[in-house]
């Protein structure tokens, strides 16, 4: 029997998106299978992660900045490596980065042979604007030792345009945190924003261009036609990148539509939640509207599953990989009439009688111990590469323009 490992995961924040939360979890899960998992993420606040975790975390000191993103990232880089910048700090077998951000600070670490190595998940590759962004996220994944994707549409994205190989290692949902069985606090949360008995659809992960928020918002206006008590409740939108630009074009389309904002009225926005209210939104509503344009695998349609909640998705991977037909509400993202219709046809109790029990199955095949074992192979690999007797290869520094100090 293998020994186990002791492995450092890195993630960009303490906040509840996606990556973060895969982060956790599967911390967690390595950490039931006998295995070390420490969590890392800079914290610039000093409270810590976004929930309590059954693992290792670490807060790794940071300062608040303020600025571009561009300057906010190099400042989270510097963070880890700041963190990370003696023997005693990288006393891990594994290295694991889930975000430009740790895979950066770990190249750096490799090339100066404080870590021999890591292993990079790939949720998603953003597009920007910034070009010292794009060569930061590019450097991240080449100076990898082993690539992961949690989709096999992002797997291929690696392999075709940057020649990458990566194996799936897929997503997983918390039964014991998102289940259908409602709990007392959720009437406290529908009174808290002001849920009426007309029919709600969620949307989570606030204003942001790849949510697809501009199309929800058009779909919704378009359902209120025929359903004037119909509620779109918005929820979360903690980000380190900047949206503002699109979360204003969101608000000029809701003025544009009539529709009021705020609690109790046809659209809320949250904003950032305390994480134990999730499973409570999940059940209140009737849907989940998430027809993301781009997406890594949509952590939160398997949440709401759980919870007994119907999905609209997008009808392209990778919602396709893990969801058939008879599963979920598929939509053209870019058509908004096509979304009202599935907002629509969530609404009809023949079609969730068949989506609810489907959603079940889906949520109870996502188990984060199967996800967790899917890692082993390539942390196996990372650790007997970086054995004793095993140098590390030095590599040219990458530069690039504005590059972090101490890069080489």
């Amino acid at each position: 029997m293998e020994r186990p490992l002791r492995i450092a995961i890195l993630t960009h924040s303490t906040n509840p998106r996606g990556g973060v939360v895969h982060a956790l979890a599967l911390g967690e899960a390595l950490c039931e299978l006998g295995h070390e998992a420490v969590v890392h993420a800079p914290d610039p606040t000093g409270r810590g992660f976004f929930r309590d975790a059954r693992c290792p975390v670490t807060s790794v000191a940071a300062k608040p900045v303020a600025g571009a993103t561009v300057d906010l990232v190099r400042a989270r880089i510097e963070d880890y490596l700041r963190h990370f910048a003696t023997p005693a700090a990288c006393d891990f077998d594994v290295f694991h980065a889930h975000c430009g951000i740790g895979g950066n600070a770990l190249a750096t670490l490799t090339r100066r042979r404080l870590v021999p190595g890591f292993v990079r998940t790939v949720h998603h590759v953003d597009a920007f604007a910034e070009p010292q962004l794009t060569q930061w996220q590019e450097r991240a994944i080449f100076d990898a030792t082993r690539l992961l994707s949690v989709s096999r549409a992002w797997a291929g994205i690696l392999e075709r345009e940057y020649g990458m190989p990566a194996e799936v290692v897929g997503n997983g949902v918390d039964g014991r945190v998102y289940t259908a069985a409602a709990e007392p606090g959720d009437a406290d949360l529908a009174r808290r924003w002001g849920l009426g008995p007309g029919p709600v659809l969620l949307s989570v992960g606030g204003f942001e261009a790849r949510k697809n928020t501009l199309g929800i918002i058009a779909a919704f206006a378009a359902l209120r036609r025929s359903r004037p008590d119909a509620q779109l409740l918005v929820v979360g939108g903690a980000s380190l990148l900047d949206h503002a630009g699109y979360r204003a074009r969101c608000e000029a389309a809701l003025r544009s539509a009539g529709l009021e904002t705020g609690p109790g009225r046809a659209v809320i926005p949250t904003g950032p939640v305390p994480q134990a209210d999730m499973p409570g939104f999940y059940r209140l509503a009737d849907a989940l509207a998430f027809p993301s344009l781009q997406e890594g695998f949509g952590l939160c349609v398997l949440e709401a599953m759980a919870c007994g909640t119907p999905a609209i998705v997008a009808d392209r991977a990778p919602f396709t990989e893990y969801l058939g037909p008879g599963d979920a509400l598929f939509a053209d993202p870019g058509d908004p009439a096509a979304i009202a219709s599935a907002m629509d046809a969530a609404l009809d109790p023949g079609v969730r009688a068949r989506l609810v029990p489907a959603g079940y199955a889906i949520a109870r095949a996502h188990d984060w111990r199967l996800c967790a074992e899917r890692h082993l192979p390539a942390y196996r690999a990372c650790a007997r590469a970086g054995a004793p007797g095993v140098p590390p290869a030095i590599e040219a520094p990458l530069q690039v323009p504005g590059q972090v100090p101490g890069h080489a």
